[in-house]
């Protein structure tokens, strides 16, 4: 969720503790370049207060072309991070990401949303629909919904504009994209909604799966409450790494004490709304999308931690809620907000190809505004767009899930295999020991900050740990290719009330493997690939939300009992001669925090109430087969 301003950069002090997210916001330099000169020459700024319903005003900024012989379509962005640069200078995002757009004569807007920076009013995190609204006359019952259109009410009043807006935002910015879309001003025409934050409890930033997103939202909520970004506490967290750290200082309650000096709202929200009730419920943004009338282009990448379940379940809320809209889809191999970047042709070790961030940005995601926007081109002929990572290939459908795609249940067995065909035995189960002493970590070598290639990184240094069991198909003829969601069905017993699920599903790629000499260079890499065992996907589940997220309930010790859950949709492709891997785990530490392994408030506990080991069974045996439903492309 949580980011973005303008430009995918990353500063140090970011790499050192934020590290949450791949861009950031790049303010502007100390002098005006060439570039930002010639935008001065072409181009007047305005900063305006532009007066809401309510009689608040929001501070805009507004870059208009000096050329008034015709008439501009206009491309906003409403954000919490701040439209700094204020003053005469210009927001470096004209140069890079948007430079097509002041190529063509865009008016561009960005926005301090009510409450940040330089807009008057209060902030509210994830502000609901208000269901109390009545209509445009309706002075008191404000959201964000009836800012948009206020602030496309005004624009078009007071600009050179041709009556076509469009909005667009990554990250918490594409939540406020999703909630423009609900305004339904009749200027509004296209909207854009990328790594949008959707819903923070199943799937984005905060939890997932109802888990507490440690690292990243220690790292986050306490600089983003009140009016400007704050220090937050990270800097006195981290001593040494993540791992290190977050394990000595304890539990959430721990983490509490340094937090409360930040009158962190949101924080205290988290902590007092450990279930999926009305508080998260009312901040689903899926509950605003019925019949939107803009065309919609949601944009998400393969390998997003933080916002990837926000694209996918936006897309389909949508598709589903409000059949009639215009509706666009595109998922490539990129970490949060990578897409924006000049040149994108690499995670980490993993290598896709010529740069399929340029693709997005000139073949995608520019043809949508000039058709709905500029009025010229023409329409869009792909709904869906997806890169499959393996064979490193653009395809395109109708709609997602693929009508290809057919669901097929592959289950582990007893000697470690992973097969098609049912397990046979009477009684069989793989055991291991869940120790919160020493949690899994998520990737291999300490780190200071969350790194941005972990959701693609190489997991051999999980397949040797007791306390990760793994399961291996045969090397494959032929390419296996998914596309869509993976349904996870595991059969587990453990010893106490409550643990962690945490499943992945992995490439292995064939032993001397390596890539051509002219890869390597391109990757500035000689990481040793032979044998490398890349994560397609991973996510963990806290077991107590097995019958609904608003219903937890603690295990029977020792019973057989069915855990139940989604990994979010892949498009993936394992070549002849790589393996399938699967891996079964009880933390992914300190990605997400530790459970105490016993059914209690997990905000409010302290390490002295943890069952620091038990003991955790996953079956494989005729009345309880653990398998997986992996969506699987049929040849045709």
């Amino acid at each position: 969720m949580e980011r973005t301003g303008k430009l995918l950069l990353i500063t140090s002090l970011f790499l050192c503790f934020f590290g949450l997210k791949g861009w950031t916001r790049d303010r502007a330099t100390n002098q005006p370049d060439s570039l930002e000169l010639r935008l001065m020459e072409i181009y007047t700024k305005r900063e305006v207060m532009i007066p809401m319903r309510d009689g608040v005003q929001l501070y805009t900024a507004i870059y208009e072309p000096k050329d008034n012989s015709r008439k501009h379509p206009t491309l906003m962005m409403r954000t919490p991070y701040s439209c700094s640069p204020y003053g005469e200078r210009f927001d470096n995002y004209l140069k890079t990401a948007l430079k097509k757009y002041v190529d063509k004569n865009y008016i561009i807007v960005f926005q301090d949303v009510r409450g940040r920076h330089k807009s008057e009013g209060d902030f509210v995190q994830l502000r609901p629909l208000n269901k109390n609204r009545k209509g445009k006359k309706d002075k008191k019952n404000i959201d964000e919904a009836t800012d948009t259109y206020d602030t496309i009410e005004w624009l078009i009043h007071h600009t050179h504009s041709n009556e076509r807006v469009g909005t667009w935002g990554i990250s918490y910015e594409g939540f406020y994209a999703t909630m423009t879309a609900s305004c339904n001003h009749p200027a509004l025409k296209a909207v854009s909604p990328q790594a949008p934050v959707t819903d923070w409890f199943r799937g984005d930033d905060r939890h997932h799966n109802g888990a507490f997103t440690l690292l990243q939202t220690t790292n986050f909520l306490p600089r983003l409450e009140g009016r400007n970004m704050g220090k937050g506490v990270m800097h006195q967290i981290v001593k040494n790494d993540v791992y290190t750290d977050f394990l000595s200082i304890g539990t959430f309650k721990d983490i509490d004490n340094l937090v409360r000096d930040t009158t962190e709202t949101m924080w205290n929200n988290i902590k007092n709304h450990p279930n999926f009730d009305e508080f998260w419920k009312e901040r689903d943004a899926r509950t605003s999308c019925y019949n939107l009338k803009p065309a919609i282009l949601v944009v998400g990448g393969l390998y997003d931690s933080e916002d990837c379940y926000g694209a996918w379940n936006l897309y389909k809320a949508i598709k589903e809620q409000s059949p009639e809209t215009d509706l666009y889809l595109t998922f490539g191999p990129w970490w949060h907000g990578a897409w924006t970047r000049h040149s994108f042709q690499s995670i980490g070790n993993v290598y896709f190809g010529k740069s399929t961030s340029a693709y997005y940005m000139d073949e995608i995601q520019y043809p949508f505004f000039r058709y709905f926007l500029e009025g010229e081109g023409e329409k869009p002929k792909n709904r869906v767009n997806i890169f499959y990572s393996g064979e490193n290939e653009w395809k395109t459908y109708e709609e997602w899930p693929a009508k290809e795609m057919v669901p097929t249940p592959y289950y582990i067995h007893a000697d470690g295999s992973v097969s098609t065909q049912a397990p046979k035995e009477e009684k069989s189960y793989t055991e291991y020991v869940s120790d919160m002493s020493r949690p899994v970590p998520y990737t291999a070598n300490p780190t200071t900050y969350r790194t941005l290639e972990y959701m693609i990184d190489d997991q051999r240094f999980a397949t040797s740990r007791p306390d990760v069991i793994t399961f291996m198909t045969e090397p494959l003829k032929d390419t296996l290719t998914l596309a869509g969601p993976i349904e996870v069905e595991l059969m587990t017993a453990i010893s106490s009330t409550d643990a962690d699920f945490m499943v992945k599903v992995i490439d292995v790629y064939p032993e001397r493997f390596e890539y051509p000499q002219e890869i390597r260079k391109q990757l500035k890499s000689n990481y040793p690939m032979s044998g490398f065992q890349q994560m397609v996907r991973g996510e963990l589940f806290r077991g107590r939300f097995r019958e609904g997220f608003d219903s937890p309930k603690p295990f029977k010790p020792e019973e057989i009992t069915p855990v139940n859950y989604t990994l979010y949709d892949v498009a993936h492709s394992f070549l002849p001669g790589h393996r399938l891997m699967i891996q079964i785990q009880s933390s992914w530490f300190p990605i997400i925090d530790r459970n105490p392994q016993k059914f209690i408030d997990t905000y409010h506990c302290g390490v002295e109430d943890f069952v620091m080991k038990q003991d955790i069974k996953i079956f494989h045996q005729q009345n309880a087969a653990t398998r997986l439903l992996l969506p699987i492309v049929k040849k045709k």
